[in-house]
């Protein structure tokens, strides 16, 4: 806290943050298209097992967002705050190590994102402009190609971003969490007052996917300590405790949109919901015939703007460290125009690699499976480096604690081993520079 760049940084230049605006960059970095899976999930491991398992990942990941919440500041009235992932990864492993095991989970979990947001807004987007325009030969010769549509995306998420620090594009968190609360309501809502597709039932199929599915649903941990950076901190009111509360009160919401999407989801389609696009899919596919284009329009309105939103929250850690670099060479804060060009070539660099690597979706779950142990297992081992609660007779926790962590790197390894066996019956079917019409 004593560092005078530290104020001159994107992430931490504004700590006057609350309870209400931790919740909306929860909200809006929590619930992700990633959910509308759960469904699938479900028709593989059945009622039983798909509840059990989505119950036991949503308290896993509650567990370890804890424990990231209590070592923000892990020191009661130091002055010490780790602000960022990759800061509390060297505290407690050290600097080599540290950066080796964080860096690469921490970038690909916001770079990436940014991309998979281009490519799946942009298909929505899309979608939207041949409803809005009907459909038939006039539609497809006035639409955009592919690269189009992902630049026009590009665009206006690089519009948005300019915005100065983390705490300042609360509005856009708080648009992002209202839009996607509403499209993960009306999503399982509509079809369950609906009839139902004939010949719906369970199947079991690969079920180390399956709880792939379910465990990354669950996202937004690499932000956890960036948005409890923004919160104002003292000896009487340490910032844990408004971030916990801001974290109880999102994850409440988080598990009231999850819970009925994966049951009533799974209850409507069973095991024919597609494994591309979930419950999207699935919902314009069996009942797009007897839905208006006005609730249709709304549901793909409210992807795009959920998509725009979660792409100013996940962009502000590359935006940071970017800064960062300039912040450190120069010893003085960024100017405008230096931020601009900042933003600018991140979002040129995001537009070229969805370009390039169309395909990048279908690789979530194998890279996912890699960076799993940011979410379910480092957390962990970092409170028994930092805390040390076998030097102070705290063995309970100490057990608990590394048990959890080698289990988190353990499910790490059978998903990726899962995901690119997976990839290796199907194939990947890699379409460079060629994004979907």
């Amino acid at each position: 806290m004593d560092d005078p760049q530290e104020a001159w940084l994107p992430i931490t230049e504004s700590r006057s943050g609350n309870v209400v605006t931790a919740v909306f960059h929860l909200l809006s970095s929590g619930i992700g298209i990633q959910a509308l899976l759960l469904p699938v999930a479900f028709a593989t491991l059945g009622w039983a097992w798909g509840a059990i398992c989505l119950s036991l990942a949503f308290t896993w990941q509650l567990y370890t967002i804890w424990i990231l919440v209590q070592l923000h500041e892990p020191i009661p009235g130091s002055r010490t705050r780790y602000s960022r992932y990759l800061q509390l990864a060297i505290a407690a492993f050290g600097p080599r190590l540290g950066k080796l095991l964080a860096i690469f989970p921490v970038m690909y979990l916001s770079g990436s994102t940014c991309i998979m947001l281009i490519i799946k807004g942009a298909g929505v987007m899309e979608l939207l402009f041949k409803l809005l325009c009907e459909g038939g030969a006039t539609c497809d010769a006035e639409s955009l190609t592919g690269a189009e549509w992902f630049l026009v995306f590009t665009c206006m998420a690089i519009a948005l971003a300019q915005r100065p620090n983390l705490n300042s594009i609360a509005g856009f968190s708080l648009f992002g969490a209202m839009s996607a609360i509403g499209y993960c309501t009306l999503i399982w809502v509509l079809p369950i007052s609906r009839d139902r597709p004939g010949g719906v039932m369970a199947g079991m199929l690969d079920i180390l996917n399956a709880n792939g599915m379910i465990v990354l649903a669950f996202r937004g941990h690499n932000l956890v300590l960036e948005i409890q950076g923004t919160l104002p901190t003292s000896l009487t009111n340490p910032s844990k405790r408004t971030m916990w509360r801001g974290v109880s009160v999102s994850y409440m919401i988080i598990a009231m949109c999850q819970f009925p999407l994966a049951i009533a989801g799974f209850w409507a389609y069973g095991n024919k919901i597609p494994s591309n696009g979930g419950m999207l899919t699935a919902f314009f596919q069996f009942h797009g015939h007897d839905t208006s284009n006005s609730v249709k329009g709304l549901v793909y309105l409210l992807v795009v703007i959920h998509c725009l939103s979660s792409f100013q929250i996940y962009a502000m850690p590359v935006f940071d460290n970017l800064e960062f670099r300039y912040v450190s060479m120069k010893n003085r804060r960024c100017p405008w125009w230096v931020r601009f060009g900042f933003r600018l070539f991140f979002g040129g660099l995001a537009f070229f690699i969805a370009v390039a690597l169309p395909f990048l979706p279908r690789l979530a779950p194998l890279i996912g499976g890699i960076t799993l142990p940011l979410t379910l297992a480092y957390p962990c081992f970092m409170w028994i480096l930092i805390k040390k609660p076998h030097q102070k007779g705290h063995a309970a926790e100490w057990c608990l604690n590394l048990g959890v962590g080698c289990l988190g790197i353990f499910l790490s390894v059978l998903l990726v081993v899962a995901a690119a066996w997976d990839l290796a019956i199907k194939g990947l079917h890699a379409s460079f520079f060629k994004p979907p019409l």
